[in-house]
């Protein structure tokens, strides 16, 4: 099925158990069972975080479970599928594969088999001798070894038969799994760095200092302003302000925004805005605080040949409207708020993908994920082939942090804490 594929174009994966790996077991007579419901699931507390580790690096994230008490009728397919929902809910998973069936002949899918394995290669484009099986059961690591994956077992001291042969990792925790991982990479050097990514990361800022600091960093590719920005960063006299930027940061693209209600006001400060210098892209509101469209005036200043940076989106609909309007002229780019849709509880990374696909037709617009919350929120942006992130300050230089060894860097912390309260000079 691979050699179809060339093997550099190829993703790798971290496939995972259930029951024993995610969320706590539960252990009878020495031998582990899955919980009795969703409502029962008990996620181990750091998996979350662990997995979004794991995805930062650029890996896949697919759970692979064997539910057989379906064929044996003592749960319902319905008990299932609501365990998994809430797994693929809680957890950034990219997908769950679950074999129903039971007995060692019946599929090719139950673990020990790779079906399960194989086919999440299959549709998600994977690389299995790139990627890896983690389990805390011997037909974990046997579908692993099957499919060709690096194999990590996790021993939760179960009454039962072990690996045989042992795992290429034997571990403790899903921590100590992710460590090794981690470690096994480093070693061969594909983790996914800053240096890697295919995303333009822009800084978003008003400070001039911090962008001059940003403007030196050959990771930085443009740079993102705003009203609200210059105001916190004291900025009096807005055009000063961004003519004296353009003299510093002359070769990269610069957006600043037009900050009238009225349509023919708007559109008179964005011709002057944009003739301010060639690497202008003037930012335009979707809509006015009214609500009403900014879509017409999109269309006017593309016309007269104006960059713009279209901003404040946050639904599929805008981008089509808006993209429509700018199909065909001048180099723009559409800013949705993946920041502010995942505030409301909602996963960006689908509709963000969604927009990628419908700019496809229009190569003179980029899509820009815009406020950002962290740094995991760049490499989000990269996997789903984002043209642009715009990030503040804090968030970029934590690029220095990205596949720091956690051990050291949890020993960074409590000195950090520990300097805090000496400092602080506090007493019991």
């Amino acid at each position: 099925m691979q050699t179809l594929k060339d093997a550099g174009s190829l993703r790798r994966a971290v496939f995972l158990d259930r029951d024993g790996v995610l969320n706590r077991a539960e252990v009878r007579a020495g031998r582990p069972y899955p919980p009795a419901d969703a409502g029962a699931m008990d996620f181990f507390p750091e998996a979350a975080g662990l997995l979004a580790e794991l995805k930062a690096g650029g890996f896949v994230l697919l759970c692979v479970t064997n539910q057989p008490d379906v064929a044996r009728g003592t749960r319902t397919p319905e008990n299932v599928r609501a365990m998994n929902a809430r797994a693929l809910s809680e957890l950034p998973l990219d997908g769950l594969y679950a074999c129903l069936h039971d007995g060692p002949d019946g599929c090719g899918c139950r673990k020990p088999k790779p079906g399960m394995l194989l086919r999440g290669a299959a549709e998600h484009g994977l690389d299995l001798a790139g990627s890896f099986m983690v389990g805390d059961r011997a037909g974990d690591v046997g579908a692993g070894r099957a499919a060709g994956c690096v194999t990590v077992f996790i021993d939760r001291g179960y009454s039962e038969t072990r690996p045989e042969p042992p795992a290429d990792y034997t571990v403790a925790s899903l921590a100590e799994a992710v460590a090794s991982i981690i470690s096994h990479e480093r070693k061969l050097g594909t983790m996914k760095s800053a240096s890697d990514l295919k995303v333009k990361l822009f800084a978003d800022g008003a400070d001039k200092a911090g962008m001059l600091e940003m403007n030196a960093n050959p990771l930085i590719r443009g740079f993102t302003t705003n009203p609200t920005l210059m105001r916190k960063a004291g900025v009096t006299d807005y055009e000063a302000f961004a003519r004296d930027m353009l003299k510093q940061i002359p070769d990269k693209p610069i957006s600043f925004e037009v900050f009238s209600d009225e349509f023919g006001e708007m559109e008179r400060q964005a011709k002057l805005i944009g003739s301010w210098g060639p690497n202008v892209y003037v930012k335009i509101p979707v809509t006015n605080s009214r609500g009403e469209s900014s879509a017409d005036l999109v269309g006017a200043l593309a016309a007269a040949g104006v960059k713009q940076n279209v901003t404040a989106m946050m639904t599929l609909a805008q981008v089509r409207d808006i993209s429509q309007k700018l199909a065909g002229g001048p180099p723009a780019c559409v800013s949705v708020f993946a920041g502010r849709v995942a505030d409301t509880g909602r996963d960006p990374s689908p509709l963000m993908a969604a927009a990628v696909e419908m700019l496809v037709p229009t190569p003179n617009i980029e899509l820009i994920w815009a406020s950002p919350r962290e740094l995991l929120n760049v490499f989000q942006a990269d996997d789903v082939g984002c043209h642009i992130i715009t990030a503040t300050n804090d968030i970029l230089k934590k690029l220095g942090l990205v596949g720091k060894d956690l051990d050291e860097y949890s020993l960074d912390t409590v000195k950090m804490f520990k300097g805090d309260a000496e400092s602080a000079g506090y007493r019991l």
